[in-house]
């Protein structure tokens, strides 16, 4: 019966230990935040800066791409229209 006891006093005594890790953690990781804070406003216009300028590149990017495309499909259309037209007459 001594064993039973010593066993089941030292599985209460682990599930206590790991509730208190699990607590310490969790404050631990809600001071780092806290501390943390002033920095994540400080770098915030950065940021900011840094996705404007990435929007703005992959706009200029799509930009440049449309433009490219647009031509070479007119030139497509140019010369392959007189096939596709032959085509859907003959079919």
């Amino acid at each position: 019966m001594f064993t039973l006891f010593t066993l089941f006093t030292l599985f209460m005594m682990a599930v206590g230990a790991l509730l208190l890790i699990a607590l310490a953690a969790t404050a631990l990781k809600f001071t780092l935040k806290l501390a943390l804070l002033p920095l994540k406003l400080l770098f915030l216009p950065v940021i900011l800066v840094a996705v404007v300028i990435k929007l703005a590149v992959l706009f200029t990017v799509g930009a440049v791409v449309l433009a490219i495309l647009i031509p070479l499909f007119i030139l497509f259309l140019i010369f392959v229209g007189p096939f596709l037209l032959l085509a859907a007459i003959l079919h």
